[in-house]
């Protein structure tokens, strides 16, 4: 008699399913491009963008209404003079943008920013409550 040993396992096939990283919020909803990170130092926040793939002059940044508006665009119009036929293709080409709210008191001047080894890197400083120039405004009372 021959006995085969197997580990034993309670397998239920709905907790197999349930613990799927989708069910548990864990399942990363970011596309590929523009995976971010963000730092706070003391005096500014290091926001960190990932742009593999993409050049200085294909990356456009502004402050508008608040937001930090980053925005990277490539093309492939220099497959053309590749010569072959493609067996498969996951570069991406096209365009892509993420927006974070800064606030309405930062000035679009004072945000720094770098771009090195397909990573960019904004130095955004905090605006302290001292520097908020808050208008108050004084109703008169009449007679």
């Amino acid at each position: 008699m021959y006995m085969m040993l197997m580990p034993r396992r309670n397998y239920d096939l709905f907790d197999d399913f349930f613990n799927d990283p989708f069910f548990r919020g864990e399942e990363k909803r970011v596309h590929p491009l523009m995976r971010t990170d963000i730092r706070e130092n003391e005096n500014s926040y290091v926001i960190d963008v990932d742009l593999p793939g993409f050049e200085k002059k294909d990356i456009r940044i502004d402050v508008d209404g608040g937001y930090l508006n980053i925005n990277a665009k490539t093309d492939s119009s220099n497959d053309e003079e590749e010569k072959g036929k493609f067996i498969r293709r996951e570069r991406y080409y096209g365009e892509c943008s993420r927006s974070f709210y800064i606030g309405d008191d930062v000035d679009e001047d004072d945000i720094k920013a770098t771009f090195k080894n397909g990573i960019l890197s904004l130095e955004v400083p905090k605006v302290t409550e001292e520097e908020k120039k808050p208008e108050k405004k004084y109703i008169e009372i009449g007679e």
